[in-house]
């Protein structure tokens, strides 16, 4: 790979089957026309109109490479199915026969509203603080959802089980740290980054139990809908990350890619999830904080985007110097 050059995972295709796939959702509806919907580093997303004012339809596909993803978001929704947390898209096909689109997919129903990344601009100051709150909200919801062990989450459930979060959180650093190293990250830099989370273990000793996580809960995988001047927040996609783990490191997730300095923000989101009641929380986030920078760092590096690695490099400088 050539300085610069950046590698996609995402499928990169056009659905010329379209027809073919709603004729075994919606026997007898007619797509109208198809259209690229926003998607992640990952998969490809696409919103299948239907004629004559039917309901729209989502497709969701996935790489060879990470096929087993849509096997792991059918196992977070079954996850969320008796949990009240926020609107989900309905799952209504799923297929890994390869036989009409050569790749995994899904396809859902469409959800209302926008993604609030795009809207932000274009909020007011209390619409956009509402709406971070809304999301505080759901976040603590999703919280409530206990899982039997520490870890990733696979296809068929926790991936590699960890008997707590200590023991997972410091697999989790040592292979990001030995990755950063042999990605050419600055040695001394993951030196300290070790050195600093050997001195703070029990920060990772005191989450005694795990819960369901997105982990990657941000406005660019969150809906809202705006009408007279007030926000709701009306769906919450993308699992394809989710683990069993800390809550706090859903919510130090959150404030690095979402609220990221912003001390309204980081108030509104705080309101909205209510009390933590863990006595070393604040030093517990930035603790995980640090390690979404070493995470991001890593990924960035192995697709080729090669422009945010200084600044997640000073983010992590800048933790270890707190």
């Amino acid at each position: 790979m050539t300085n610069g050059e950046r590698k996609s995972l995402k499928p990169d295709l056009a659905v010329t089957t379209a027809q073919a796939i709603v004729d075994r959702v919606c026997p007898g509806a007619k797509v109208a026309a198809v259209s690229r919907l926003h998607g992640g580093e990952i998969s490809a997303v696409y919103e299948l109109v239907l004629a004559e004012g039917q309901a729209p339809l989502v497709l969701k596909a996935y790489p060879d490479a990470l096929h087993w993803k849509m096997h792991k978001e059918l196992t977070v929704a079954a996850l969320l199915q008796d949990q009240i947390v926020a609107p989900m898209p309905r799952i209504l096909l799923t297929d890994d026969s390869k036989s009409l689109l050569g790749l995994n997919f899904i396809v859902m129903s469409k959800l209302n509203g926008e993604i609030l990344l795009g809207l932000e601009n274009s909020l007011t100051e209390e619409e956009l603080l509402e709406a971070y709150r809304c999301m505080g909200q759901v976040l603590r919801g999703f919280h409530r959802v206990a899982m039997d062990a520490f870890g990733y989450i696979g296809p068929q459930g926790v991936w590699t089980e960890h008997p707590s979060n200590h023991a997972y959180m410091g697999f989790q650093f040592d292979n990001k740290l030995k990755e950063f190293n042999n990605r050419g990250g600055d040695s001394m830099l993951a030196q300290r980054v070790g050195s600093f989370v050997s001195e703070r273990t029990c920060l990772l000793q005191a989450c005694a139990r795990p819960v369901l996580c997105h982990n990657d809960f941000h406005a660019g995988n969150v809906l809202v809908t705006r009408s007279s001047g007030s926000v709701q927040l009306s769906g919450v996609v993308d699992f394809e990350n989710a683990l069993a783990g800390d809550p706090l490191m859903d919510v130090a997730k959150t404030l690095s890619y979402a609220v990221r300095e912003n001390p309204a923000k980081r108030a509104a989101l705080l309101r909205g999830y209510g009390p933590i009641e863990r006595p070393e929380w604040p030093e517990t986030v930035e603790l995980y904080r640090l390690y979404c920078a070493l995470e991001l760092w890593c990924w960035m590096a192995q697709i080729g985007d090669e422009e945010p690695l200084q600044g997640l490099a000073r983010d992590m400088e800048r933790f270890v110097n707190a």
